[in-house]
Parts: C-alpha cells; structure tokens; sequence
C-alpha cells in the first residue's frame, strides 16, 4: 500500500478541494484518461463499508490500483450547497441508509 499526498488549491472552489475532484481531475483524468467516472468501463465503485479489504481484493483478483479516499465532511457538504454546486458522483456515500418508507409515508 502506498500513501499519495496531492496539494489542494485553498483558493479553489468548494468542489475542486474535495479528495475525490483532486484525485479524478489530477490523476484520473490527467494520467489514465478517465473523464467521466459515471460512465468509464474502467472504474468501479466500492461502498466505504466494505473497507479497503474490499479494495485489496479486487485488485489481487482483477488487478488495477485502487483508492481509498477521506469522508466528505459535512462542513464540506454545507459550503458546496452554500455555493450552489453538487456533490460528484459517489461522494456522497453514507451508512446506515435511511429506510425509504420514512420519506414516502404519508401522514
């Protein structure tokens, strides 16, 4: 396992200081010419209660690298939606989920 440390821009926007913006836009997309992480064949999604043993198997299996990012904060949350902006895909993963039926209720 190797630790990567990429500087943030503190001037930059809410979005662009994210790990995930960093990682896709200054890696992904600058050495490995992924673009869209929505729709690349080449990137796979591990929810983050799986833990990173879930990462270090699929590479042992499939092989490829894989990246364990910081949870979004919700401090971070907050200035995003202050801003106006939205989140990038997958970096609003949470646990434990809300059961739906709390949300389509009616009263």
């Amino acid at each position: 396992m190797v630790r990567v440390a990429l500087s943030i821009d503190p001037g930059a926007d809410p979005v662009s200081r994210l790990d995930v913006s960093v990682l896709q836009n200054r890696l992904l997309a600058a050495d490995s010419g992924i673009d869209d992480p929505r729709t690349s064949k080449r990137v796979d999604f591990v929810g983050g209660i799986r833990g990173t043993g879930e990462l270090v198997k699929r590479v042992d299996a499939r092989g490829g690298v894989a990246f364990s990012l910081f949870s979004v904060t919700v401090a971070q949350v907050m200035e995003i939606a202050d801003a106006g902006q939205i989140m990038p895909p997958k970096s609003t993963w949470f646990e434990p989920k809300l059961r739906s039926g709390l949300f389509v209720h009616t009263f």
